[in-house]
């Protein structure tokens, strides 16, 4: 090798001597701990900039969102409601000690005594998210609560750095009992259940408060994995862990000094009820919801209020008898109808509410087939006329303001009206002569009789009598609302709107001897931060007791002896009327016991409800009147409400039996006055086979219509449509026709 040579190897293992020099002296040891201080100096010096950059958020919208619970008057539930989130918030205090305690052991034995992190578990969890791995444990109860109340659920590195710094700031500024109650309301159950209320309720059927050491373990153990540990589902594994989490709760419970070896030795793993499908708003839930709602904006509860969720409100409703209600209907009238191979059948609509005329309360009411298929609550709906269930607020009004007949005679029970049918009504300015049902004239007759057969020609001329105005007022003050309610005589036959819940109002009036009854559904409005009193309805006298009670009197014949006869049983005392409208559109039922009052409706509806058609051929049985389904449906329900019966009577005070004058002729052929205890004559008593009446088989006995009829054979003609409560507005012209129907 010449000198050149190596002196260039030499150079060369000198540079790779000072190089590997240079390298050691770069780590040595004093320099690789200054470093690691000093990454430790920049992290805390990021994290505490951290600390104080991230602020305690308001609470995320889920965290803050809960259903709202109603519930029957005996306090269970109906339904639950609140965009899809079934939670309901409860006090710790509400949960028994043991199972606050429970929580504690299964996921977090030393959360009394931390700081509100698990800085192991964290650094855990972290590396995991940033290695992919995906979603880690070993948070502490309170990193929990701020995941589920101020955070979301995504599995990101922000997320989580968020999570530690809340955590820590949380923990100083709330108490471990706050903390406690937040993560148990918050946590997700399974079943769809958010919260340990919602959770008891959907796996034990009871309240939080009514939760058991076992039932506590079982749902504390769920939180680890909701689907794969709920009982009913789990596979066998899933049951075999879910067993020995349980089994470890109750453990670290004895080791916390939480539960004596001897109590735990005494548990039996608490195995939940079957799921049960969310209360929705299918069937009558979704009317019985709409009308408490429809309440709640009345007593200052806005939609706005309710939306935001947390409340529970009480409803007047009574389970059993709405369930009666239900039932009544179904067998009465459901199960005769072909909604799908009949037209008329697919358009019959029914309606009704019952209504305790002592206080008010709501205790059933029926809105519809469905609500998720037919949303318009027929119960409350104030589209249709009610007909002939008007008279007897006529009779009402003219013993209120002792109005007497054209001639001076006092007007009561005994008062005899010229019952000829298209007779024009004597001292009106507007001209009108109602027909009678199938053109029948009853020649003079009480008008007691003529309530009992819903005679048209009677009572169109006591409206006269009375003034259409005066008469308005007493519906009025009945509960009747202001809804094309014109002053003129053929108001007589109940073509103005009303809904069954109006109805029931003026009716339970009547029942309640005059003092006035105001129908409502709200029990009780409560919130965990405010609660609402529902306004009391005033309880004025609308009408004397005289007067309701002789109309009570008169109604009770309608049962005995007339078109009600539907309704008549032994069970119970009843008064009623019946009531068809124009075109028989619509048909009804108002009734009432010393005890319940009752309407029941049925309402023709076609082109998806914006057209009103004809009941005619419901279940094929001719003419739908008042007297057929709507009366059957009520005395059904009546049974079943009233537990098969009462031995309740009327109490009936100073009933007006009126006078009894020399009755008007409409012929040159004299007419014996009649009077109550008389034996009925031809010229005022009821056929006993009325025409077209709904029948369950052509063997079946046939009731009566609204208005007791000649008998005419089946296939006789029908009458040309005529204006009046059975066709349009009633004619008010000179020589007009009236009604068909009452």
């Amino acid at each position: 090798m010449g000198r050149a040579d190596a002196r260039r190897a030499l150079a060369q293992e000198s540079r790779r001597a000072a190089k590997s020099g240079g390298i050691r002296r770069l780590f040595t040891w004093k320099k690789l701990l200054g470093t690691f201080f000093g990454i430790v100096l920049l992290g805390m010096g990021a994290f505490g900039a951290l600390y104080l950059y991230v602020d305690v958020p308001a609470a995320n919208a889920m965290a803050e969102r809960q259903s709202n619970v109603y519930k029957y008057s005996d306090g269970t539930v109906l339904a639950r409601t609140g965009k899809g989130v079934n939670r309901q918030i409860v006090d710790l205090d509400e949960v028994p000690k043991k199972v606050q305690h429970a929580f504690v052991a299964a996921e977090n034995k030393t959360f009394y005594k931390d700081q509100g992190v698990d800085l192991k578990g964290t650094t855990r969890a972290l590396l995991s998210t940033v290695s992919g791995k995906g979603k880690q444990g070993g948070s502490t109860i309170t990193q929990q609560y701020v995941k589920n109340y101020y955070l979301t659920q995504d599995p990101t590195v922000s997320r989580k750095l968020k999570e530690l710094v809340i955590s820590l700031k949380i923990d100083q500024q709330k108490s471990k009992d706050e903390i406690l109650a937040g993560y148990i309301n918050t946590a997700y159950y399974g079943r769809g259940a958010s919260g340990i209320q919602a959770a008891a309720q959907a796996y034990y059927g009871v309240d939080a408060k009514d939760l058991n050491v076992s039932q506590g373990a079982y749902l504390a153990s769920l939180l680890q994995a909701p689907s794969q540990y709920d009982w009913n589902s789990a596979t066998s594994t899933g049951k075999k862990l879910v067993k020995e989490r349980w089994a470890y709760t109750l453990r670290n419970m004895v080791e916390m000094d939480w539960l004596t070896e001897s109590e735990k030795a005494k548990l039996k793993f608490a195995y939940p009820q079957k799921p049960k499908p969310a209360a929705g708003m299918e069937g009558q839930t979704g009317y019985l919801v709409e009308a408490a709602n429809k309440e709640l904006e009345k007593q200052g509860v806005t939609e706005e209020d309710r939306e935001a969720g947390g409340w529970t409100f009480t409803l007047t409703v009574d389970k059993k008898r709405q369930q009666a209600l239900e039932k009544a209907v179904d067998d009465q009238l459901e199960s005769k109808l072909d909604r799908e191979g009949s037209k008329v059948d697919a358009t019959v609509q029914a309606g009704a509410t019952s209504v305790d005329p002592k206080t008010g309360k709501v205790v059933a009411l029926y809105g519809g087939e469905d609500y998720i298929k037919h949303y318009i609550s027929n119960a409350t709906r104030q589209d249709y006329q009610p007909a002939s269930t008007f008279k007897p607020l006529v009779l009402a009004s003219a013993l209120e303001n002792e109005s007497t007949t054209q001639d001076g005679s006092l007007i009561g029970l005994n008062t005899v009206y010229d019952g000829t049918s298209k007779r024009p009504v004597v001292g009106s300015d507007t001209p009108f002569s109602p027909q009678n049902e199938d053109d029948r004239s009853y020649g003079p007759i009480s008008v007691q009789k003529a309530m009992n057969s819903s005679v048209n020609s009677v009572f169109a001329q006591m409206i006269v009598d009375v003034t259409p105005s005066a008469a308005k007022q007493t519906a009025l003050d009945l509960g009747v609302p202001d809804k094309n309610f014109p002053e003129r005589p053929a108001v007589s036959l109940g073509t103005m709107n009303a809904s069954t819940w109006d109805m029931a109002g003026a009716y339970a009036t009547l029942d309640n001897h005059g003092r006035k009854v105001t129908p409502h559904i709200l029990q009780s409005a409560e919130h965990r931060d405010r609660t609402v009193n529902p306004e009391k309805p005033k309880r004025e006298q609308a009408i004397s007791r005289a007067s309701a009670d002789t109309v009570t009197k008169a109604l009770t014949g309608v049962v005995d002896a007339g078109s009600g006869s539907a309704a008549n049983t032994s069970a119970y005392d009843a008064a009623g009327k019946t009531g068809t409208s124009e075109d028989n559109k619509s048909a009804w039922f108002a009734g009432y016991t010393p005890e319940l009052t009752t309407v029941v409706a049925l309402f023709g509806e076609g082109d998806g409800g914006r057209k009103q058609v004809s009941l005619t051929g419901t279940a094929n049985s001719g003419r739908a009147n008042g007297g057929g389904f709507p009366a059957r449906i009520w005395a059904d329900y009546t049974l079943g409400a009233l537990g098969g019966g009462s031995g309740k009577t009327f109490d009936l005070q100073d009933v007006e039996r009126g006078e009894v004058p020399a009755p008007p002729t409409p012929s040159d052929t004299p007419s014996e006055e009649p009077t109550e205890s008389e034996e009925p004559t031809p010229s005022d008593t009821p056929s006993e086979t009325p025409s077209e009446t709904p029948s369950e088989s052509p063997s079946s006995s046939a009731p009566p219509t609204d208005s007791p009829t000649v008998t005419t054979p089946p296939t006789s003609p029908e009458l040309p449509p005529q204006p009046g409560e059975d066709d349009g507005q009633p004619g008010e012209r000179p020589g007009g026709n009236g009604l068909l129907g009452q």
